[in-house]
């Protein structure tokens, strides 16, 4: 409990009026007796009015609060929280509310100040962005209840227990069901490359039609049938995808709000839906971790939520990365032939030790390494030099992007695939060489 501003402001004028009497009788200017009475009888009476406020403060019950919000929030997504208040005042009265949010969380309209009305319950509300993904627990909601009298202020911390967890931001994914597929990944960038020859599952049979060539014929069925019959093929659906997702010290690069393990992890997600849809297995094998998390190819779509809750409150540390023992780690686990994507970022430094890994992976697997580029790069790279710091920092750039061209020539030399994007074109990079694999069947 604290003194309110009025209480203060009293104090502070007859505590002043008081001074200046004491010194005009100090200076022996005649002051009326009476004005010092007045003075003290203000004071002790204030005093008084304090004190039983402050009882009365103390007995007034605390208002209770409901919080309502999402049990799943997308990281950088702003969300909306409700806060529904409860009382029993006779009379109206306006509260200040603050709610205790976890950090990792911003907001935004806190605090609140509610006015409560007799017999009825208030809303209200305030805005919430996750600046980083996992689980977030809610304990307290702070609340300054004002006394009768407005001379004090009490704060209650009433427990308002909630749980939510912060995702990567998903919600472009889903919004792809609202359009046409082909649509919607020409708006992402993705570029669908002319088929290459015929698919590798059969589909149906059907009558030939123009255009179409003489080796779909299927001469036995067209014998039964006296007219010429076709067959129909699409694209192998039956696949595997394995993600080995890099959580080592590499990925904690930030570009923008997101680090690159983000940035990783969404690219990952937008590849999982457009292959989930394909009719493909996807599953995760997460490496340079304490605990590595391994999840099994699974087709359907229901196996996105469960990427999505495995990966949700997994973060990037200081460890570096072991590419050997990430591969011993997969080879073990995954026996049948899938499309491995490693999701890293190379430095020129893990030339021998990649690719003893990479081959080792070949041999059962088709590998493709995606390795992300820092956007500062690119960016420093095309700037003016004008002074000696920019033009050394230039050369700088210069030398690391040509040793890391030099890493993934070497790499594509021994029959090993780079994909090298910066963050914003991973994941629209990522789908195009999927796209352009699964229709000429490499993998």
């Amino acid at each position: 409990m604290k003194p309110s501003r009025l209480l203060l402001i009293w104090l502070a004028l007859l505590l002043a009026i008081g001074i200046v009497l004491g010194a005009l009788r100090a200076l022996d200017i005649a002051v009326p007796s009476t004005l010092l009475s007045i003075n003290w009888g203000l004071l002790l009476a204030l005093l008084a009015l304090a004190i039983l406020d402050a009882v009365r403060l103390k007995r007034l019950p605390s208002p209770r609060i409901t919080r309502q919000m999402p049990g799943s929030l997308a990281l950088g997504r702003w969300s909306e929280v409700q806060l529904e208040v409860e009382h029993d005042f006779p009379q109206p009265l306006t509260i200040r509310i603050f709610d205790h949010v976890p950090d990792g969380l911003t907001f935004e309209n806190l605090p609140l100040s509610v006015e409560l009305q007799p017999d009825r319950h208030t809303r209200t509300g305030y805005r919430l962005r996750p600046l980083k993904r996992g689980h977030f627990t809610f304990e307290h909601c702070e609340i300054n209840l004002p006394s009768p009298l407005g001379l004090w202020s009490d704060k209650r911390l009433p427990n308002v227990p909630d749980h939510t967890r912060v995702y990567p931001d998903f919600a472009r994914l889903y919004g792809g069901q609202l359009l046409a597929v082909d649509n919607w990944l020409s708006q992402l960038g993705v570029r669908q490359r002319q088929r290459r020859g015929l698919g590798l599952e059969f589909h149906q049979l059907r009558e030939f039609r123009e255009g179409d060539s003489l080796r779909q014929i299927d001469w036995k069925a067209t014998a039964r049938q006296r007219t010429p019959i076709a067959r129909e093929y699409q694209d192998e659906r039956d696949q595997q995808i394995i993600f080995m997702l890099d959580c080592g010290r590499r990925m904690r690069s930030q570009d923008g709000e997101l680090a690159h393990f983000d940035h990783a992890l969404n690219a990952c997600l937008l590849l999982s839906y457009i292959a989930l849809r394909q009719g493909d297995a996807v599953g995760l094998s997460t490496f340079a971790v304490e605990q590595p998390r391994y999840l099994a190819p699974v087709k359907g779509a229901g196996q996105l939520n469960v990427l999505l809750n495995t990966v949700y409150d997994l973060n990037s540390t200081q460890r570096s990365a072991d590419y050997q023992a990430a591969a011993t780690q997969l080879l073990v686990r995954q026996k049948r032939r899938s499309l491995v994507v490693l999701v890293t970022n190379l430095r020129d430094e893990d030339d021998e030790e990649l690719l003893t890994a990479v081959k080792r992976l070949s041999k059962q697997h088709r590998v493709l390494v995606a390795s992300l580029r820092e956007n500062v790069l690119d960016s420093l790279r095309q700037t003016t030099v004008q002074t000696l710091s920019e033009a050394l920092v230039y050369c700088g750039t210069v030398d690391f992007l040509n040793a890391r061209a030099e890493l993934h020539e070497r790499l594509n030399a021994h029959g090993v695939p780079v994909l090298d994007a910066s963050t914003h074109e991973l994941g629209a990079a990522l789908v195009t060489r999927y796209l352009e694999w699964k229709k000429a069947g490499v993998f």
